[in-house]
């Protein structure tokens, strides 16, 4: 097995690489060249060019990729495991890809599962940074935020995920803001403690979001809220409306530090306890485990 490898999460919108010694990660490059970006299906050289001064030095890197790549609409579909499943069964369902420059070349499923809705739900990228964090947090045995653009509630059992659940928390928020009338005349959106904790509490009182959501133009005729404080709010009455799906008052939360933040004071309002995990970390961590199973080894 070559101990030096090329981890990627590449997405619609951005591309990140992680150049990798065994689970040690050494080099790391990101760019917003997403698959959208990627003209004609042009994704090998597209590719190449990304870590080519990783190739310089290794030209036959090992590569494992995971993310929207993967999808349909990616460079090569890696259909979705059903759940419950954990980085064994995702090792074995990965799709080869034969590069020009001959690096062998791998990507990771995605996942699919009945959400706790009963309705058919699927994730690409999150189930790495899920076996990352069972792998990392031993003790993160129960449900798992991932915030984002389409949120995921997941739940870990003894290393697998059992399924999860999608809220389109993020991309609700950028459309009510950019194509609906809360966000019309809207001056330069800042950070509102007040206006996000008043969201976080109307989102308990009003369980209908579609009712909720329009509030942020009442409030705002009132004079309750300030134009400035709407993003503000809406961004708590969002956040604070999924946070009621919660199926227990602990979490383990994995993102960015930025996003965290909201989540972790959304929460508090809530009296939910959230406990933080870095989401690169996870990520390579999760990839890292897969990369080590393709290869029959254990970390």
């Amino acid at each position: 097995m070559n101990k030096n490898w090329i981890a990627i999460d590449w997405g619609t919108s951005n591309f990140r690489a992680f150049l990798m010694d065994e689970n040690r990660c050494t080099d790391s490059v990101s760019a917003p060249c997403g698959l959208m970006q990627v003209h004609d299906r042009q994704f090998a050289a597209a590719l190449q060019t990304l870590i080519q001064p990783w190739l310089d030095q290794s030209p036959q890197l090992p590569v494992l990729m995971a993310g929207m790549v993967g999808s349909q609409q990616g460079w090569c579909e890696a259909p979705y495991v059903s759940l419950p499943a954990g980085g064994e069964q995702l090792a074995r369902h990965t799709a080869e890809i034969t590069t020009p420059w001959g690096s062998p070349c791998r990507i990771v499923p995605g996942a699919c599962c009945d959400s706790t809705f009963g309705l058919p739900d699927v994730m690409r990228g999150e189930e790495v940074q899920l076996i990352g964090l069972a792998a990392l947090y031993p003790q993160a045995d129960h449900c798992v935020i991932l915030p984002g653009t389409h949120s995921k509630h997941a739940e870990l059992h003894q290393g697998k995920i059992l399924r999860f659940s999608t809220y389109m928390t993020g991309e609700i928020y950028a459309v009510m803001l950019g194509h609906s009338l809360l966000g019309r005349d809207l001056p330069q959106a800042v950070e509102d403690d007040a206006a996000f904790t008043l969201g976080v509490q109307n989102a308990r009182l009003a369980p209908c979001l579609s009712n909720a959501l329009f509030s942020a133009r009442t409030l705002r005729l009132n004079g309750t809220l300030t134009p400035a404080q709407v993003p503000g709010y809406l961004s708590g009455l969002l956040i604070g409306a999924e946070l009621l799906q919660l199926p227990a008052k602990e979490a383990w939360i994995v993102g960015s530090p930025t996003l965290n933040g909201r989540y972790h004071r959304a929460a508090i309002l809530s009296g939910i306890q959230l406990h933080p995990a870095d989401g690169n970390d996870c990520f390579i961590r999760g990839m890292s485990q897969i990369y080590q199973k393709l290869n029959g080894e254990q970390l």
